[in-house]
């Protein structure tokens, strides 16, 4: 283990040298840029991480790192919901709210991607008009690609970026709701579901998977002619989380009523989450929490990696679609291809 231990330093080290010196000054220029509260510098940092050319790949393992330090001082928060449930109407709300207080907003919205053509909508700074104009708000918006969980391929490393820009609460809003949306859990402190004012079959179609992850529910479009539906749904969603799992011990998610509209019950979301965090911070969890987070940041960019090899090794993809043939045809276990395969990533042919 220790040789194994000193052969990775070493690679490393020599990844870092081998480096060239454009990208340590492209690096380097814009974290200095970013951690002084450059916006240009914080959009271009953003587009540097997301991009999938492999030249940019150095520069932006290297700004990542140099970001780090000056990051982990925010609040993170992730929204998901079912298409049309209000998220981008309700971070409107709550995001000029928080301004109002004083606070510095990120959001990180996410937009679907077509399948197809991979082309997003990336709409979000249209439906959040007043946010967008604020001096003290960032939005991005980013194509959600094939990565599943709700969430961009390089969320992690915007949210250390915006937080090394120098904001206080970073949003983190996803595609919607599902069985594979909830990735964006695994990269924030609280979780909040959003859902409609409706009847029972809004609780009945809902993934209990979710609502497991769920730190605080809120009902939106809480007004007007949807009041008495939304104060229903609230019930039902209060007795239901009640009969769940707790997430974190002597915590049982809160049911809160907004109306992004009439601004009301958005100042009271912000007293669940600084309630939510001193809970935490008692359990000790809040820290705990952020240090199990990078573990799976870590394994995350492992099998990315992994995955990464098959493509881009061009023995290895040509013998991969050999088998993908045998198994399409029934004339190999799908088990016994994938073992084929690791052994050649692996070097034990």
């Amino acid at each position: 283990m220790a040789e194994i231990g000193i052969d990775l330093q070493a690679a490393f080290v020599t990844n870092i040298m081998n480096t060239p010196s454009s990208d340590n000054t492209k690096a380097k220029d814009l974290a200095t840029s970013l951690v002084n509260g450059d916006r240009r510098s914080l959009a271009k940092s953003i587009t540097l991480v997301e991009s999938r050319r492999p030249k940019d790949a150095a520069a932006a393992s290297l700004l990542i790192n140099a970001a780090l330090p000056h990051a982990g001082r925010t609040v993170r928060i992730g929204l998901s919901g079912a298409p049309g449930v209000g998220k981008s109407s309700f971070i409107e709300a709550f995001g000029t709210w928080l301004i109002s207080q004083g606070k510095r907003v990120a959001v990180l919205a996410v937009d679907p991607s077509s399948r197809r053509t991979g082309g997003s909508i990336l709409g979000d700074k249209t439906r959040m008009v007043k946010l967008a104009q604020s001096q003290s708000a960032f939005i991005r918006p980013s194509p959600a690609g094939t990565t599943l969980g709700g969430v961009a391929r390089r969320t992690r490393e915007s949210i250390i970026l915006v937080e090394a820009a120098g904001f206080d609460v970073v949003l983190v809003e996803t595609v919607g709701v599902g069985q594979s949306e909830t990735a964006v859990a695994d990269m924030v402190d609280m979780f909040i579901v959003l859902v409609s004012p409706s009847g029972g079959d809004e609780l009945q179609g809902t993934k209990r998977g979710i609502m497991e992850l769920a730190d605080l529910v809120i009902v939106t479009k809480a007004d007007g002619d949807l009041m008495p539906a939304a104060t229903r749904t609230a019930a039902e969603y209060t007795v239901a989380l009640h009969l769940m799992k707790p997430k974190f011990k002597n915590w049982s998610p809160a049911v809160a009523l907004v109306s992004s509209t009439l601004r009301t019950g958005v100042s009271e979301i912000w007293t669940e989450v600084q309630k939510f965090e001193r809970h935490l911070n008692a359990l000790q969890e809040w820290d705990n929490q952020r240090r199990r987070q990078k573990i799976s940041w870590l394994w995350n960019e492992l099998r990315e990696g992994l995955l990464g090899l098959l493509t881009e090794n061009v023995e290895i993809k040509a013998e991969l679609t050999l088998l993908e043939k045998k198994v399409a045809g029934g004339s190999m276990a799908p088990p016994v291809a994938a073992k084929v395969i690791l052994s050649r990533v692996l070097g034990k042919s």
